[in-house]
């Protein structure tokens, strides 16, 4: 066929970044975008393309196998625990991220969570709007502790967590972490500490979350986990919701253990009511926004749209995750050039 196609299959507008249309016309593609409402119906829409470009929508091997023309899928952010890795893999389609676009967001985002729980600010804006003006040393809004002097515990020592880490350092909190992929020379060089899971979790006041979803980390946030956190400790995720069990964290929260959380992703999203977490005034929602900012949304575009033309001239792409695709015979993107 003469038609390049790239698709999304999300949303009738596209991505909600955008893509460099020009730029993959350019290089012979065209982009084709659709709401899908079921596999079947993504299947569809997907028919012929080359290069689809992936929002958080899982592609299952199902979906693979019925593409023969599918070389590769760009993710729109860091995580790729919606696609099976494993069956892009083994039917020679590669798949790429972009895994830097967001890290100071994130950060930020985070940091954010930490002063709007451990300040109360989110409760202290419902009763105000409510007409509620608590005075401060009122019981309703105690106990406030200065952040100061205070450990953060980062569950992952990555990009964002680095970046955290440096942040909360210039505030006077104490930083330790935990990242068994990471050297202790990467960490000693970012200034923070690295320990054990079990060594982290008695030292931290602070326990906040930066790692994909894997099978080591579904749900490494648990009954144990939280037991072994200082008392009045607090919770902050800006990960992956499934990183976090919320059943074991509401009755964490029930008992007065944890002094709070700081959710910006759920197990299921959106957040559906009645929640159980919902009904404690001491948590903070936001709906997975953590990564939004317009300098980071014009990376992303970008670095989606070129990696996309990579994949439509035959090129790994820069951002590669499963790259033992490229020894791979069946590897479709070499298909053509052989």
């Amino acid at each position: 066929m003469s038609e390049r196609l790239v698709v999304f299959t999300e949303r009738d507008e596209g991505p909600v970044p955008g893509l460099d249309v020009e730029l993959i016309r350019q290089n012979g593609g065209t982009t084709r975008y659709g709401r899908a409402v079921d596999e079947r119906d993504r299947i569809r829409l997907a028919e012929h393309a080359e290069v689809i470009v992936a929002g958080g929508t899982p592609l299952t091997r199902e979906l693979f196998s019925a593409l023969p023309d599918l070389k590769g899928v760009v993710r729109l952010g860091i995580g790729v625990d919606s696609v099976d890795l494993d069956a892009a893999t083994e039917l020679g389609i590669v798949v790429a991220n972009v895994p830097d676009f967001c890290a100071e967001e994130v950060a930020e985002h985070a940091l954010g969570l930490i002063f709007a729980v451990t300040r109360k600010i989110a409760l202290a804006d419902r009763k105000s709007r409510r007409g509620e003006w608590v005075p401060g040393m009122d019981a309703v809004m105690r106990p406030i502790r200065r952040l100061s002097g205070q450990t953060l515990g980062l569950v992952g020592l990555g990009k964002i967590g680095r970046s955290l880490a440096r942040k909360a350092q210039g505030l006077g909190l104490k930083v330790i972490a935990h990242d068994p992929h990471l050297s202790a020379e990467a960490a000693q060089a970012a200034g923070v500490p690295l320990l054990s899971l079990e060594e982290l979790l008695p030292q931290t006041d602070i326990l906040s979350l930066h790692v994909p979803t894997t099978a080591e980390t579904k749900g490494m946030v648990n009954t144990r986990t939280l037991a072994r956190l200082k008392p009045g400790a607090i919770l902050i995720n800006t990960a992956r919701g499934p990183v976090v069990d919320e059943a074991a964290l509401a009755a964490a929260l029930a008992s007065g253990r944890l002094a709070g959380a700081g959710l910006d992703v759920l197990q299921q999203e959106p957040l559906r009511l009645p929640h159980p977490l919902a009904e404690f005034e001491n948590v903070v929602f936001t709906c997975h926004y953590a990564s939004m900012s317009e300098e980071s949304y014009a990376s992303m575009r970008r670095q989606v749209s070129e990696q996309t033309v990579q994949i439509l001239r035959g090129e790994f792409p820069l951002h590669l995750v499963n790259p033992r695709v490229k020894d791979l015979p069946q590897c479709r993107l070499q298909r053509d050039n052989r």
